[in-house]
Parts: structure tokens; sequence; C-alpha cells
């Protein structure tokens, strides 16, 4: 199954995204997280990306799409992946439709994860991350002590993809940029809408329920 997962930062793209590959059996794909590990690694790519990034700016289209490309030749896409990420704007969608069409593959199905912005703010604002890995959140899972992590007893810390001025500005591009893929889905009868407000596995839940009526 070849899924794409859209849905504005905080709506929890990555967390179904990984439930729905490991109950499916195929890869979850985040361009996020590719362009990340090759900045970290320091590859040429990852150099490349790291300057536009830093500069306030957005990777370009066809590279994106080259990354994607190289991505889903490799053997275990071959049953089928997860986008988490990407497409983002309708020029990517429409190069990425023409990728597909030239291996003869189609996509099965859109989920677009919907939650209202402010219940984003209000998630992602509340995130407080630890060195060691560990996640809370100051309202569903604060930790013992305040602004300390309960595993190791480090500082936590506020993520600056957190910080509620930086999540309503991506909010803003979000709604911009990404938004208009749902029409162009929408027009391919493609869209499954889901309610990402819900708790976790219900979200998961309705999300299967909606892939088993596609089958």
């Amino acid at each position: 199954m070849r899924l794409i997962l859209l849905g504005p930062p905080g709506a929890g793209k990555g967390t179904q995204a990984a439930l729905l590959s490991e109950a499916l059996g195929v890869p979850h794909i985040s361009t996020g997280d590719i362009f990340r590990r090759n900045i970290k690694e320091q590859t040429e790519l990852g150099k490349k990306v790291s300057g536009i990034l830093e500069s306030g700016g957005l990777v370009p289209d066809d590279l994106t799409c080259e990354i994607v490309r190289d991505r889903l030749n490799r053997d275990d896409c071959r049953g089928g992946f997860i986008m988490d990420g990407f497409p983002r704007t309708l020029p990517q969608a429409e190069m990425f439709e023409r990728m597909l069409d030239e291996n003869n593959q189609r996509i099965d199905a859109v989920i677009n994860i919907t939650a209202d912005d402010a219940v984003i703010v209000k998630r992602m604002s509340g995130r407080r991350m630890c060195s060691c890995g560990k996640v809370y959140h100051v309202v569903s899972h604060p930790p013992k002590k305040e602004g300390i992590c309960d595993s190791c007893g480090s500082p936590l810390y506020i993520r600056d993809d957190d910080r509620e001025e930086t999540v309503r500005s991506r909010l803003k591009t979000y709604h911009e940029q990404t938004s208009p893929l749902i029409d162009f889905y929408s027009r391919r009868g493609l869209i499954i809408e889901v309610n990402g407000d819900k708790p976790i596995e219900d979200t998961f839940e309705d999300i299967m329920a909606a892939l088993g009526r596609r089958s």
C-alpha cells in the first residue's frame, strides 16, 4: 500500500505513520528525517541542505524530489511506503505523480489528519525535551519535578520548533503552501479525513477502518 499523510505540524503525522508502518509492513519515509540524518552525518547532501535551512530558505522542489526518488528505489519500498512530510507543495505533488507514473505506480490513499490550530499550539508549545531523549508535556505528561527529567535529572528544554511564535509561523506556512494539496488529491478521490484531536489510538483505528473500506 502506498500512502501519503497530510496535516499541519503537530497533528500527529509522525506518530500515525510509525503505527501504520508497523501494521502494514511498509517503510515510513520522512523527508525531514532524511535531511536531519544527512546534516548530522555531514554528507554532501547534508551540507547543501543545512546551508539552505540555516538561511531560512526552503529546500528546492527538484532536490527534494530527487531525494525521494532515491529512497523509493530501495528494495524495502517495493511493497509500498508511507510518505510523511512529502509532498509539501503543489509542484512537489505534480512531480511526485509523474515519478510514480514512470514506474506504473499509484497512490492508494492520502490521509489528511485534521486538528484545530489552537489545539496544535497548546500541544506543541507545552512539549519539553531532555537531552537523554525523554519527552514530556506540561499538561498531559509532566515530569515529577517541574523542569527536571525523571530519568536522568537533567534540565528540560523547549525545542525552537515548539516555541509558540514558531508554531504559529509554521501553521501559517502550512495553510498557505500545503493545504492546497487537499484539493489536488480530493479531485483524484484519494483523500481520507481523520480527526487528529482524538487520542492517538482512536485516530489510528479510524485510519485503519477507512483503509479497510478502500481495500
